[in-house]
């Protein structure tokens, strides 16, 4: 019975059945050629050279230059063609895998390390892509070849070729036995080498604090040891590999040293040809290597299936947010925003959101407010529908966003994040990121919004310079303002601004804020904040704390009444 992993990858090959049906021809004819080139050294040996037959000598020689040529070229032409289609049926595989790592919540992401998913991204899906460009036409037409060469030796004499296999059930235990183990050995590979990748994206990213803490020789120790862990894993691996790999090999070589001595004295006694011995022995030694190279092959394929496994892991994840097959079109919006009795809870233990109220009318600008760690982020995830709420509904224009279509929810919403995304490319095309046809013009005007003129202004290339990865020429204020440029660009129906300017300085602040309240008059926005000066520019504020929202009102209101949000801010008030 087939594998569940190797049954479902099969699916992946559907699209391209007709492209592997040739390569499936090809290689059946490829081999064919092969198998009729040792039947020749009968006819040489027999018929021409003991015969003395120098016509049939030169006949034979042409015909196995035109048979070994034409099944060259065959092999050649079936070989590029399927690395063509494994290399699109690998990318199907990974593209889907991307898709659906795109599909998955902030929780998944949260609680999976980075290098884990960039291992079984990369190297998972690179070890099934090489066992499939090299080895599965090989196992093809290794298995064809196999076929044809045992009908020919039992044409030849079937006595011999129940000597040559008399070993093999032999080599097929030991094969068996030592593929479960290499199965083991290969899962606990792949978790050393994902550890590694985790170390090195931690360590390098954070790689200021390291030098700061003068960490440098501790993490050099650290980065040493799961090395270590990752060598001895990789020995366990390959002492397992030689042996399934190998073993069995060495177990069939002694059927072939039998075949020598009782082949070799029937013709002394003159009950077999020397030709037939001599087709014969071509036949069994061109068989050893594709019994040799199936048994390796039976080894990738147990280190492909634990890859597929750990794919298959992934892709097994359920996305948190699923658009409804019914989902509804959202062709213009208003921007009237709500969260009614919203109740959210994470893996850590109490919820982060209970029994949330909030409202936000079109046009109108709400502020968040409250200490760290009140839930004031998770507004922004549930309003892009990054997560759904255990209980009660989040709506825009009244639609609960469960019945809207996901695509048209985050065209008319935008987020900008405390930390945000900064790709490596120039800061034109980081703004231009939402909105890839904007202008130059436009992009400019958005860029002037978020006070970026004077930086740009700064640099040999302006807005055309290249900003490194992770925007890692950038100070973390101007990574900001590349956000809300971005943010401004796009001029979405609302607008939700997650600490937009706490990296920023005062006067930069405030030249922000005047930039998207004029990019955003008569359009909503949230305001995630722990600024005073932000949080008095909104319509409305809500306080959130504990989980709960104890406070809303008009900000000047709020602070009269000498609460939780007048708490808050006293600091700032007495400045």
């Amino acid at each position: 019975m087939l594998d569940p992993h190797f049954r479902r990858a099969l699916s992946y090959l559907r699209p391209y059945r007709w492209q592997l049906i040739l390569v499936v021809v090809l290689s059946l004819v490829s081999t064919g050629f092969s198998l009729v080139v040792p039947l020749l050294s009968r006819t040489l040996v027999d018929g021409a050279i003991l015969a003395g037959d120098a016509g049939a000598l030169r006949l034979v020689v042409l015909v196995f230059v035109a048979v070994t040529a034409a099944g060259f070229g065959l092999n050649v032409w079936s070989g590029l063609r399927y690395t063509r289609v494994s290399a699109d049926v690998l990318f199907d595989m990974r593209l889907a895998l991307y898709r659906h790592l795109q599909q998955l919540s902030p929780r998944f992401h949260a609680r999976t390390r980075f290098g884990d998913i960039m291992s079984r991204l990369n190297n998972d899906i690179g070890e099934i892509q090489r066992v499939a460009s090299e080895v599965v036409l090989a196992w093809v037409g290794n298995v064809l070849f196999l076929i044809g060469a045992v009908v020919m030796l039992a044409y030849l004499d079937l006595r011999l070729l129940l000597l040559g296999t008399a070993a093999l059930p032999v080599s097929i235990w030991a094969l068996v036995h030592y593929r479960r183990r290499l199965e083991k050995r290969v899962a606990v590979l792949r978790e050393r080498s994902a550890d590694i990748g985790s170390f090195l994206i931690e360590t390098l990213q954070g790689v200021r604090l390291v030098v700061a803490a003068n960490a440098q020789e501790r993490e050099v120790q650290r980065f040493r040891r799961r090395n270590g862990r990752f060598i001895d894993a990789l020995m366990a691996m390959q002492w397992t590999t030689y042996l399934s790999g190998g073993l069995p090999g060495l177990v069939l070589s002694g059927s072939t040293a039998l075949v020598f001595l009782y082949g070799g004295q029937r013709v002394i006694d003159g009950t077999l040809t020397l030709g037939t011995l001599v087709a014969f022995m071509a036949y069994q030694l061109r068989l050893f290597a594709p019994v040799q190279a199936l048994m390796g092959l039976y080894a990738s394929f147990a280190t492909v299936r634990v890859s597929l496994g750990r794919v298959h892991e992934i892709l097994d994840v359920e996305p948190e947010v699923v658009e409804a097959p019914s989902a509804a079109a959202l062709p213009e919006v208003r921007g009237e925003l709500a969260l009614d009795d919203v109740t959210l809870s994470f893996d850590r233990g109490g919820p982060v959101l209970e029994h949330v109220t909030l409202r936000a009318p079109a046009g109108a600008c709400l502020a968040i407010v409250g200490p760290s760690g009140g839930g004031k982020s998770t507004v922004a995830d549930l309003v892009l529908r990054f997560l759904d709420p255990d209980a009660g509904t989040v709506r825009l224009d009244g639609q609960d966003l469960r019945a809207l279509r996901l695509r048209d929810l985050r065209a008319h919403v935008g987020l900008v994040e405390q930390e945000p995304a900064v790709f490596h490319a120039s800061i034109a095309d980081n703004i231009r990121y939402a909105r890839p046809g904007a202008t130059d013009d436009e992009v400019r005007a958005a860029a002037r919004a978020a006070g970026l003129e004077a930086l740009a202004a700064s640099l040999p290339d302006g807005c055309e310079t290249v900003v490194g990865e992770r925007g890692a020429a950038l100070s973390a204020g101007e990574r900001q303002r590349v956000a809300v440029a971005r943010a401004l660009l796009a001029a979405p129906s609302v607008l939700v601004l997650d600490e937009p300017t706490a990296a920023l300085d005062p006067e930069s602040e405030q030249r922000v804020a005047e930039g998207f309240e004029a990019v955003m008059r008569g359009r909503t926005t949230v305001l995630i904040t722990h600024r005073a000066a932000l949080a008095r520019r909104a319509d409305r504020v809500a306080v959130l704390d504990g989980a709960r929202v104890v406070e809303q009102g008009a900000p000047d209101e709020l602070m009269a009444r000498g609460g939780r949000f007048a708490e808050l801010f006293a600091a700032d008030r007495a400045s």
